[in-house]
């Protein structure tokens, strides 16, 4: 990716290293790209991969040892402590745990931000309480963290990052702590106020639900960049616009059966991502195209998921049993009461024995769910491979696929029905 002199922050040939001598560990390996004014980047990844240790260069927070970091404009390898200085005073910083100091109130732990070398004590004042105004909590001034939710302690978190106005706002993994909605809340205010200000937003996270405030997506993985996720828009764009160019059904195989079980799970997590914003906009575009792209999809993807546990095929049913894709044909499919029970009680049903129907010597049946945990449907996979019953370690698979299954779903099963309407 090429350098720009507009760019915010700029990464060449970046590498680092943790540890000495016999022990030193290689841990960032020649990592390149550019962020630029008011751009919302969210960087992902396993564990491990490196996220936390570009933030910490990024915000100067370590030294530059390989390649180059510009923040700002600065030069941040070997940089005086004075630069850096004034690089981190205009950076907002956002961690998973919000930090606050329980003694003061909501206001007093923004007007923190100003430091010692702050605004005048009343300007401070008034600009926490435009803050704070701007994410809800206009309220709560004066209230305690410990009289706040965790939702709205993250919420003084942005506005302590925001409060002066930063450049560049760096944020590691805001909405671990935080339920769906909360977490939902903290990025799209965080995402508000960024736009409304013109600062670039890096953002490391492991919530595929979040992905779509980014304009790029950068996936590291064992300290290197991948090409690919560096450039990838969940916008409904990228992926889905690659693979509707794979027309036929087996090309789509061809791809899903040369996965790690890692890459298809990574994979199953950034369509079902793009298809929740898909559903968003599904006035834009043929719904045709996508309806038959999303059915090719179930399809192979059942068919991945069965190789993957070990089952001999998997179906996909509607709550009356009505069986609506198949990974292959099968006429070994258990009767409708195992599903039925699946629905009623939500949960995975597990049996095997005798009496399950022709051909059939084990069942594990998977509730699949909406965006609004409604049960869209079951995923029945039949016969594990072995003549073994599906383990506990099949039901924890499953669930690794259940939730970008659900949002798949969703979308061909919204885009069926207006095709049929």
């Amino acid at each position: 990716m090429l350098t720009s002199e507009a760019a915010v922050i700029s990464m060449i040939d970046v590498s680092h290293y943790y540890g000495s001598g016999a022990l030193r560990k290689q841990v960032l390996f020649n990592i390149t790209c550019d962020i630029s004014p008011g751009e919302i980047v969210i960087m992902t990844g396993p564990s491990g991969s490196g996220k936390t240790t570009i933030l910490t260069l990024v915000g100067a927070l370590r030294s530059v040892e390989h390649g180059s970091i510009r923040v700002i404009g600065k030069e941040l390898r070997g940089a005086s402590q004075d630069t850096l200085i004034r690089v981190r005073q205009r950076i907002g910083f956002i961690f998973q745990a919000h930090n606050l100091l329980d003694s003061l109130t909501a206001s007093q732990n923004v007007e923190i931000a100003f430091g010692v070398d702050r605004e005048p004590l009343s300007e401070a004042r008034t600009r926490a309480a435009e803050v704070l105004e701007a994410v809800g909590l206009g309220n709560h001034l004066h209230s305690l963290p410990d009289q706040l939710s965790g939702g709205q302690r993250q919420r003084v978190a942005v506005a302590r990052a925001v409060v002066r106005r930063p450049n560049i706002i760096l944020a590691d993994e805001p909405t671990a702590s935080l339920d769906k909605h909360s977490g939902r809340e903290v990025v799209e205010i965080l995402r508000r106020l960024a736009r409304g200000q013109g600062c670039a937003v890096l953002l490391v996270t492991h919530d595929n639900r979040i992905l779509d405030i980014a304009d790029r997506v950068m996936r590291l993985e064992d300290g290197r960049m991948e090409a690919f996720g560096s450039v990838t828009s969940p916008y409904a764009g990228h992926l889905l616009t690659v693979l509707s160019r794979v027309e036929e059904k087996d090309h789509l195989r061809f791809i899903l059966d040369r996965a790690s079980e890692g890459d298809f799970v990574e994979m199953l997590n950034s369509i079902g991502g793009e298809v929740e914003q898909l559903l968003n906009i599904l006035d834009l575009g043929s719904r045709q195209s996508a309806r038959i792209l999303l059915g090719n999809l179930l399809d192979n993807i059942l068919a991945k998921i069965a190789a993957l546990i070990g089952a001999d095929a998997a179906g996909l049913f509607s709550t009356n049993g009505e069986q609506l894709r198949a990974a292959a044909d099968s006429s070994a499919w258990a009767g409708p009461a195992l599903m039925n029970r699946t629905v009623e009680t939500g949960r995975i049903v597990n049996v095997s024995g005798p009496d399950l129907g022709s051909g059939v010597q084990s069942v594990l049946c998977v509730p699949i769910r909406d965006r609004l945990e409604d049960i869209r449907g079951v995923v029945q996979l039949v016969n594990k491979k072995g003549g073994l019953r599906f383990s506990d370690a099949d039901e924890r698979a499953f669930r690794d696929f259940a939730i970008p299954l659900g949002v798949i779903v969703e979308g061909w099963q919204r885009l069926t029905k207006d095709h049929e309407e």
